[in-house]
């Protein structure tokens, strides 16, 4: 029997947008990838429907009524659900790379398990370093796996300073599109409604990271995820607004040059990159020409407009379980607005008021992270209770 030598891969989030282009990309190459383990929340026919067209070992669907659903309409396939199945989908012994698209924090425990079980990483979920980066990165450090930024700001920065070495590597520019209300007077923003959120100008993606996107949270956490990857000091880490979303980052070296990597708003070509490394795949998709894009420009962010950005930069400052509570603080405000339970503007008042009231633990555990995080979620309930 001919060995199968396809990399077997595990999609974390499949049904989501990341993960679905994911499978897109393993399709793509059906000779290099297998499909071997997903997950997702709970959409049981888009699951259903990838299930069948991938053929995988395992699935977890999050939500345990869909689990049920599904293994009653799946037949060859095991179905697990919550916690549990989200490890069990990493850590299955034929995944070599997984790839972690779930939002929020529930990425963590399931990265962590997948990375002590010797996989490569590609890591689209920025909650995980944010939350758990102190714990994160030794861990991939002593079990000597591949961590592989998938986010296009992050992968571009990992491109760019691929072969040279850290001490050459002086600042990180982050490039943000600003989301839809770059411009927008402040005293307009009280009356944003989730719909208007979620119609970002540049990127097709999940409700919660279009809503940090236009709160430029996302760009906070991002901040702090590229701390943790490149081990860059919080000073050293720099924000511009470029609407055009063509330049996804820029490294800043100590000679004075400054690289940029360019390329087409296509979540594609970071996922393709992460999976394929330290080949380079094919792209399918029309290539970008200098001569068609105009002008690209740059601002600095107003940080009156987008408060999230000073949240994240106190949280980064303070270190400790500070990122966590306040990245678990804002996903709650941020599920509340999509609700329709509080404003736009109160995403980060929430924020705020949960980070201020935290006592930061500076050297915590990984029970202690998860302690906070949970208290984190507890509070911002409360501090919603308050704003009325």
């Amino acid at each position: 029997m001919i060995p199968d030598r396809r990399k077997g891969v595990a999609v974390l989030g499949a049904t989501g947008v990341i993960g679905s282009l994911t499978l897109a990309v393993i399709a793509a190459y059906p000779d290099k990838y297998r499909l071997i383990t997903m997950s997702a929340g709970r959409n049981v026919e888009k699951a259903l429907a990838q299930a069948q067209e991938f053929q995988p070992d395992y699935i977890c669907m999050y939500d345990s009524a869909a689990a049920h659903e599904l293994e009653s309409r799946l037949d060859g396939c095991k179905v697990g659900c919550g916690r549990d199945g989200l490890t069990e989908a990493a850590v299955h012994p034929s995944v070599d790379i997984v790839m972690v698209a779930v939002s929020g924090a529930v990425g963590l425990m399931p990265t962590l398990a997948a990375i002590r079980s010797g996989k490569d990483i590609a890591l689209a979920n920025k909650e995980t370093l944010v939350l758990g980066g102190s714990v994160v990165m030794p861990e991939v450090s002593r079990h000597g796996v591949k961590l592989l930024p998938v986010d296009s700001e992050h992968s571009a920065i990992f491109q760019l300073s691929r072969g040279e070495q850290k001490s050459a590597l002086e600042r990180i520019i982050l490039t943000a599109s600003g989301g839809p209300f770059v411009h927008m007077a402040i005293d307009e923003m009280a009356g944003i409604t989730p719909e208007r959120a979620l119609c970002h100008p540049t990127w097709r993606m999940g409700p919660k990271i279009t809503v940090d996107s236009a709160t430029m949270m996302n760009k906070g956490l991002e901040i702090i995820e590229a701390m943790w990857l490149f081990d860059m000091p919080l000073d050293k880490i720099e924000v511009v607004i470029h609407p055009q979303s063509i330049v996804h980052s820029m490294v800043g070296f100590v000679d004075g040059s400054v690289l940029a990597q360019l390329g087409p708003a296509d979540m594609k070509i970071p996922i393709s990159y992460a999976l394929g490394y330290p080949d380079r795949l094919g792209y399918y998709g029309e290539r970008l020409n200098p001569a068609d894009i105009g002008s690209l420009t740059f601002e600095r962010p107003d940080e009156k407009r987008f408060p999230s950005l000073c949240l994240a930069r106190e949280a980064a400052s303070k270190g400790g379980t500070a990122p966590g509570v306040m990245n678990a603080a804002n996903e709650v405000a941020v599920e509340l607005f999509l609700k329709g339970r509080i404003s736009f503007i109160a995403v980060a008042e929430v924020t705020e008021r949960v980070l201020s009231a935290h006592t930061v633990c500076s050297n915590p555990s990984l029970e202690e992270l998860l302690n906070a995080d949970k208290w984190a979620r507890e509070a911002a309930w409360r501090a919603v209770g308050s704003l009325h």
